[in-house]
């Protein structure tokens, strides 16, 4: 009897702990159900997201990446950050030693972890945000053509901003982001 009883209070002791748990995928890189599968021609996923009125982010993780699997289970799993994500923007991961071919925009094709290093890809959780299609060229390569990168798992605010940043083109205007990121924290704590 005792025993059945310190089993079950053992498993409601670690079920939080298994729903924070991020799920892996078969390569090993902490997942969610709301990133798309892609056959990585990333031209045609931007082309493919405009359609739906959104944009492409990529983010590149690794087997193991402590901080990958942070930004999963703290800020991605939130709902207000999966609702804010998936209304504007199609997520893409890549692994960074992984070996899925890649055609990158500017035509050349290679391996995930070649294009990630073509792209100076360096730390792992990095988000890649992709141009819209009305500033989509194809003589340039990702990277080059990036309207913004955010290497590293960041908190849910800056995460959200981000995204928003990006969706609302800030990178054409006269904020840069973290004087945009400033001004929204400004804002949220004047709301409280």
């Amino acid at each position: 009897m005792f025993h059945r009883f310190f089993i079950a209070i053992m498993l409601l002791i670690s079920f939080p702990n298994f729903v924070l748990s991020a799920s892996l995928n078969d390569d090993g890189l902490h997942t969610k159900p709301w990133f798309v599968e892609s056959f990585l021609e990333l031209a045609d996923d931007v082309a493919t997201a405009a359609e739906q009125n959104k944009r492409v982010a990529i983010i590149i993780e690794q087997r193991g990446c402590i901080y990958c699997k942070k930004l999963h289970e703290e800020v991605l799993s939130l709902d207000q950050v999966r609702d804010a994500i998936t209304r504007d923007y199609v997520m893409i991961q890549l692994n960074m030693f992984g070996d899925k071919e890649v055609l990158d925009l500017d035509g050349q094709t290679g391996p995930e972890k070649e294009m990630v290093r073509k792209w100076g890809t360096l730390f792992t959780p990095t988000i890649i945000f992709l141009p819209a299609m009305d500033e989509l060229r194809d003589d340039r390569h990702l990277q080059a053509q990036a309207k913004a990168i955010m290497p590293g798992a960041f908190s849910k605010g800056m995460v959200l901003d981000m995204f928003q940043w990006v969706h609302d083109r800030g990178y054409n205007g006269e904020e840069p982001f973290q004087k945009y990121h400033a001004r929204m924290i400004a804002e949220r704590r004047a709301a409280k």
